[in-house]
């Protein structure tokens, strides 16, 4: 019989009762000095409850925000927990993010501490501590130097300093499914990002759903994970660290993209969820690896191509079979040694995927499902399932207890205790997407007859990179007109690793620089000059120093003429429309990604 996941009131008591059940048995795992160590679940669970008790002994109290600043790592979950163990609200922050990012959403959260990881991470948070009317406390992972206005506590030492049972934190965990959890800033098209409100229930909810995917077509056994995507990203908070906590599993903590292959090999996990560019990049690998040595692996990948795009099209032949078992004896059982040999599934997420990339992976052995989800559902809405038939071009039936209904305009609709109560501090915004219970989620699709979802388009403009980031493209495109240099900008990066930009150069400062360099301005000829590129480069990167790593332009091209009503690139409104402005230089565009 497929197990359930048990019905839980908030995420602390759930983890408590893991952490019970589980004991001595390993739970987060690290590399140090080139060794594997874990710490236990009992640890955790006692580090838990001793930060909870210090966090409320320097001042916080119930529903404050903390602020968490730091990479994957233990300290992150034990960090997590314990700040709503205290019965106060976790912030996650990206690394990346810059001193004016931090400062907003110490504002905007109206944090009262902050915990950082690292003496370098601390450069861009300090500042912004220092400018904001809110935050007094900073908790460090390891010690650093603080100015004197800030209330500094070492991390390791708030814990020996306050040691609690596992027990006495557990029966102070009052709180209910409907309290709010955490807050979790993602972009918004307005630009500055807005805080997502994560009730307990919303990612209980998910973990329950995602429980049922594993249990009832896998079997639920001892789970391994491995971490690697950012966990202050809503995919990785639930799916990387709660979700494995629900399950009693392991978690291991990649050492970084570069080593994330033979990471895998050494922690050999069960369940990995990943963005579609890591599959992208593993799929070019993997074929640059087999096409070096030739011979009959090269040959075997061929036919699993084959064999894999005729299953999936439900065209296969008898004459296929002595292929088929020479592919699953001779060639399959490489790849999965490759993966650690006990993978069940690899979850994509966060960003769409191209279909062939996940036949790709299906083909050679691996199981693939893609979900949906987004930061406003805790995220994830549904999963492809193998029971119900995988199909690449979709994104499988809604999670356990989810209902999902399309609108009269395409759009889709999600409600249940995964929806968010709503934006913080935003009430105009969340009245745009909540109406009625139901998420009005931006997205454009249809229900099979399977039930299975199927996304066709996108209402919103939100770029999603290949690594699921969210990058809001009307702030950057401001930041850019305001260039004395730049007229007029269009940002363009969806599916991709990088934003690239669509520069319309402003009529004056052009006509200036052409009549301080000599130039006639036939503005055909300098669309080819280094010197104009150049100079306009130098206004992007006046830009780029301002945004974080995800947002910057790392190359243009120039436009032909302006954008306008006329041309159909501008709304009467005089807003950009993309959709036109693709068609005219997706090419040009597209070109930018296939520079070295």
């Amino acid at each position: 019989m497929p197990r359930q996941l048990e019905p839980f009131p908030n995420l602390v008591t759930m983890f408590f009762a893991r952490a019970a059940e589980r004991g001595d048995s390993p739970f987060l795992w690290t590399k140090q000095s080139g060794a594997w160590v874990a710490t236990s679940w009992a640890d955790a669970a006692r580090q838990v409850a001793s930060l909870a008790t210090a966090l409320t002994a320097i001042g916080l109290k119930r529903g404050d925000r903390v602020m968490l600043v730091s990479e994957n790592r233990p300290e992150w979950c034990l960090s997590d927990l314990a700040i709503m163990a205290a019965g106060c609200v976790t912030v996650p922050t990206y690394v990346t993010n810059t001193e004016r990012d931090h400062l907003h959403i110490i504002e905007n959260a109206g944090a009262c501490a902050i915990i950082v990881s690292t003496a370098k991470l601390a450069k861009t948070v300090l500042p912004a501590v220092l400018r904001s009317n809110q935050a007094q406390i900073v908790i460090g992972l390891e010690d650093m130097r603080v100015p004197a206005a800030i209330d500094f506590h070492n991390w390791h030492a708030l814990i020996a300093a306050h040691p609690t049972t596992p027990e006495t934190a557990a029966a102070r965990a009052t709180f209910t499914r409907d309290d709010l959890a955490c807050i979790i800033y993602t972009s918004g098209t307005g630009g500055a990002p807005r805080g997502v409100m994560q009730h307990h229930g919303a990612i209980l909810h998910n973990c329950a759903g995602c429980a049922a995917v594993i249990s009832e077509d896998f079997g639920w056994d001892d789970e391994v994970f491995l971490s690697f995507l950012p966990l202050s990203h809503a995919y990785e908070h639930t799916g990387g660290q709660h979700f494995p906590i629900s399950l009693g599993g392991q978690i291991y903590y990649a050492e970084g993209l570069e080593k994330l292959a033979a990471n895998i090999e050494e922690t050999r996990p069960t369940i990995m969820f990943v963005v579609p560019r890591l599959f992208e990049v593993l799929r070019t690998r993997i074929s640059k690896t087999i096409e070096k040595q030739g011979g009959a692996s090269a040959y075997l990948l061929a036919r699993a191509l084959d064999i894999g795009a005729r299953r999936y099209a439900g065209k296969l032949r008898l004459i296929d079979r002595p292929a088929q078992a020479a592919v699953a004896t001779l060639f399959k059982p490489k790849i999965a040694k490759k993966f650690g040999g006990r993978l069940k599934a690899m979850i994509s997420g966060g960003a769409p995927l191209n279909p062939e990339v996940g036949l790709f992976f299906e083909s050679i052995g691996l199981t693939f499902l893609q979900g949906y989800g987004q930061t406003e559902a805790a995220p994830v809405i549904s999963c492809n399932r193998p029971k119900a038939g995988v199909r690449m071009d979709s994104v499988g039936p809604p999670l356990k207890d989810t209902e999902v209904r399309i609108a009269e305009d395409g759009e889709i609709l999600v409600r249940g205790e995964l929806v968010m109560h709503g934006y913080w501090r935003n009430d105009a915004e969340t009245a745009k997407v909540l109406k009625d219970g139901w998420l009005h989620t931006g997205d454009v699709g249809e229900i099979d007859a399977q039930g299975r979802i199927r996304i066709t388009d996108r209402k919103k403009d939100l770029i999603i990179n290949d690594k699921g980031d969210n990058v809001a493209p009307q702030k950057i495109e401001g930041m850019l007109t305001l260039q004395p240099e730049i007229v007029q900008a269009m940002i363009a990066g969806d599916k991709r690793p990088y934003m690239v930009a669509l520069i319309v150069p402003d009529p004056e400062w052009t006509q200036q620089w052409c009549a301080s360099n000599g130039d006639a301005c036939n503005f055909s000829r300098l669309a080819e000059n280094s010197e104009f590129r150049t100079a306009l480069g130098h206004a992007i990167e006046r830009v780029n120093k301002d945004l974080t790593v995800t947002e910057r332009v790392r190359r243009f091209v120039l436009a032909d003429g302006p954008f306008t009503i006329e041309n159909e690139q501008l709304t009467p409104s005089l807003k950009i429309r993309r959709h036109v402005i693709r068609q005219a230089y997706g090419d040009r565009l597209d070109a930018l990604y296939l520079k070295g």
